[in-house]
């Protein structure tokens, strides 16, 4: 069997110290390997952002001390592998002493605890011979690699096994070794920007917790910039710190695991959930920008919420009944809608016996089985696509469908086939209003299957739930602003003649079926004294519908 590639001492070395990970010197090495050994991977390393001059330093102090040491080592084996000269043949020379160790140089805190490894370069390597000279360099001082600046092929191109010595037990740092640097030692923030944290796990767990506790929807970790919270709608920074790119670096890749590093890596941005014990989960997404590598995270609570607790009106529970038929959530980003179909979601989960299928991006809300059986698939880990799952769940048994988010046309139709065909689909839509809804349903099909689809539009929409999150008087916290369209005759013939814009004057007229305005909706928390007119006239429709 072929070996894999050797990886370089000075990446094992920075591997070891915690300064990058496993997969950032895959990348590396990967580069150095197509520059056919042009260029040395502390070069690498600095270039790509991985690492920074006075972390780079901290790495080749190590490495030349663990080099000293593996070249002493070497001549005491050679000088005691000599053949001793019998006497009357030769005088016994003076004993030779080994080369000098170079001094060491000194840091703040002793070797880490010895891997079990005790090779001083990995399994398939040779330490590096003496050299009474090298070549002369054109590398810039301090990035030349000596010993271990072979070229180093593209992991697995050549052999299709992992690189070898890849763990950083490949570097020997035994208790009798001279010491190398900690690395706790605190790497050097770029100028004029604070380190902060280190950028740990726990760091990142400490900011979750603050922005939570200070009751943020969004924490926003950003390269060059400080912290901010969105609080109730506002965008605030935390203090005026900003956050090294190194630090914001690391503290987002501790979020991942190796397969969402692998696909971030690959692509430069990712969405994901993460869970945190106690606090709950947060959905994230994470990106590259110019300064950096960048984490949004959403907080999702751990419990999912009553209809009560998001301060909606208990009318909205009736859509929970229906057993066939299209239930949409719609509203712009930011204004709650995950969090008003998860408590719909868990009012059948609680009261019906049926099986419930989600198919989300990623998952946010866990709903734990109750009355009904639920599966949640996350679109990417379970399956490929929106579109995917939803033509498997018509083969599934499911009774209801939750969609995330209908994003596209093969969604939308397949959305609206599921309902045709005896199930409760549960859908949100980012749209502004009700009769805004139904336009785009509409029209993101082509014209020529349009009247066949407000055919299936006008027979199979039970509802559409249009809401707003807008700040209270007193600015500690947001309430929802509601417009609600339920289908009934006269909006299924307006829908199938193509005269959505006349379902206005039904939604003025139509509040003994559940029908509301969003406008009409703002009044009336202006008359309870619960908002301002001035909040209610950014979210209105009209303002010139706004009261008070």
């Amino acid at each position: 069997m072929s070996q894999a590639p050797p990886v370089p001492l000075l990446g094992r070395i920075a591997l070891h110290l915690k300064l990058i990970t496993m997969e950032q010197l895959s990348e590396a090495t990967r580069l150095q390997g197509k520059s056919g050994g042009s260029k040395n991977l502390g070069a690498i390393l600095i270039e790509l952002g991985h690492l920074n001059e006075s972390q780079l330093q901290e790495v080749l102090r190590a490495r030349q001390q663990v080099v000293a040491r593996a070249r002493a080592k070497q001549a005491i084996q050679q000088a005691d592998a000599q053949p001793e000269v019998p006497p009357a043949a030769k005088p016994a020379p003076a004993q030779a002493k080994p080369p000098p160790t170079p001094p060491a140089v000194p840091v703040a805190k002793p070797a880490p605890t010895p891997p079990e490894s005790g090779s001083l370069f990995g399994d398939d390597e040779q330490e590096p011979p003496v050299a009474e000279s090298q070549p002369p360099s054109d590398e810039p001082p301090g990035l030349e690699l000596s010993a271990d600046a072979e070229p180093v092929p593209e992991l697995g191109e050549s052999t299709g096994q992992p690189m070898a010595a890849m763990e950083p037990d490949a570097i020997d740092l035994s208790a009798d070794s001279d010491p190398v640097p900690s690395p706790a030692a605190a790497p050097q923030a770029s100028a004029g920007v604070s380190a902060g944290p280190s950028g740990t796990a726990d760091d990142l767990v400490a900011v979750l917790r603050n922005g939570f506790e200070k009751g943020a929807s969004d924490i926003h970790i950003h390269a060059g910039s400080p912290m901010r919270l969105r609080l109730n709608g506002r965008f605030e920074a935390v203090d005026d710190q900003p956050v090294a790119p190194e630090v914001s670096e690391r503290m987002v890749r501790s979020a991942l695991d190796p397969v969402q590093m692998a696909q971030f890596d690959e692509h430069g941005e990712l969405d994901f959930a993460y869970s945190v014990p106690g606090l709950g989960r947060f959905r994230t997404n994470v990106f590259r920008q110019q300064h950096g590598i960048d984490g949004v995270f959403r907080s999702i609570p751990g419990e999912v919420p009553s209809l009560n607790e998001l301060g909606l009106p208990n009318s909205l529970a009736k859509f929970t009944n229906f057993h066939q038929g299209l239930v949409l959530v719609t509203g712009p980003a930011n204004c709650g809608k995950s969090s008003t179909m998860a408590a719909m979601v868990d009012l059948i989960n609680e009261e019906r016996r049926e099986h419930i299928l989600t198919v989300e991006d990623p998952i946010e809300y866990l709903h734990p089985s109750k009355r009904c059986l639920v599966n949640q698939r996350n679109v990417g880990p379970h399956t490929e696509s929106f579109a995917r799952a939803l033509r498997g769940a018509l083969r599934e048994d499911p009774d209801v469908i939750v969609i995330g988010e209908l994003r596209d046309l093969e969604t939308i139709s397949l959305a609206l086939t599921a309902a045709e065909t005896g199930h409760l689909v549960l859908g949100t839509l980012h749209t502004n209003s009700a009769i805004r809804t139904l336009n785009r349903i509409i029209g993101v099909f082509p014209a020529d299957q349009q009247e066949q689809i407000r055919n299936m539009v006008s027979e199979s929409l039970r509802a559409v739930i249009s809401q707003r999150l807008v700040p209270t008087a007193d600015g500690s916290r947001r309430v929802p602003a509601l417009e609600v369209l339920v289908n009934n005759m006269a909006i299924g013939n307006l829908i199938r003649e193509n005269k959505t814009f006349q379902i206005f004057s039904i939604l003025q007229t139509g509040a003994s079926h559940g029908m509301c305005l969003l406008d009409e909706s703002l009044n009336q928390l202006i008359a309870d004294g619960t908002i301002t007119k001035e909040a209610a006239l950014l979210h209105c429709d009209d303002p010139t519908r706004i009261r008070g």
